[in-house]
């Protein structure tokens, strides 16, 4: 355990450094996806999302987003802890890391936590869904049911928030051209 605290303080480091761009951010949690265990990164990625520096959190968010798929209390915390970051940073990997957990169970079995997190009370959790899917008939479920991803996005529309509205008129944007 001690090796993989001095790892992961190595590459908290190496992240802090990343001024812009997500790709060191994104070769970084490989790297701990690689070395560590699933616990063992559980668990550093909740110390990671407390980081005062943005790029270290966003490490976490990564991490957390690799381990989702299998994890509910991965899951949970990207929705509760990591969607109240006000780093727009941080928020753009959270949508990363939603993409990253229904492209691995799969968009037609994530559909209840897709429409979950679009009632989410907190527009941060919405914008998550809306921007993480772009561009969403690319992704292997909603290019082959194009109405159900116009259905999710429609909702969004009215949305209170307008942050959330204008991820949502952006992706069907995307959506638009690829079925005309």
């Amino acid at each position: 355990m001690a090796t993989d605290v001095v790892f992961i303080a190595q590459l908290s480091a190496r992240v802090r450094r990343t001024e812009r761009g997500y790709r060191e951010i994104r070769k970084a949690a490989d790297e701990a996806r690689e070395r560590l265990a699933t616990p063992t990164r559980l668990t550093l990625a909740k110390q990671l999302i407390a980081d005062p520096a943005p790029q270290v959190r966003m490490l976490g968010v990564c991490m957390l987003g690799d381990l989702a798929p299998g994890s509910q209390p991965a899951l949970k915390l990207l929705r509760d802890r990591v969607s109240a970051d006000a780093d727009e940073r941080v928020q753009a990997i959270l949508a990363m890391a939603f993409d990253t957990y229904c492209a691995a169970i799969g968009y037609a079995v994530a559909l209840p936590t897709i429409d979950a997190w679009l009632a989410h009370r907190s527009p941060n959790v919405r914008r998550a869904v809306a921007e993480g899917l772009r561009i969403w008939t690319r992704r292997p479920y909603f290019k082959e049911n194009p109405l159900e991803a116009a259905s999710r996005l429609s909702a969004l529309r009215q949305d209170p928030s307008e942050a959330v509205r204008q991820a949502a008129e952006l992706a069907f944007r995307e959506i638009e051209p690829a079925h005309r």
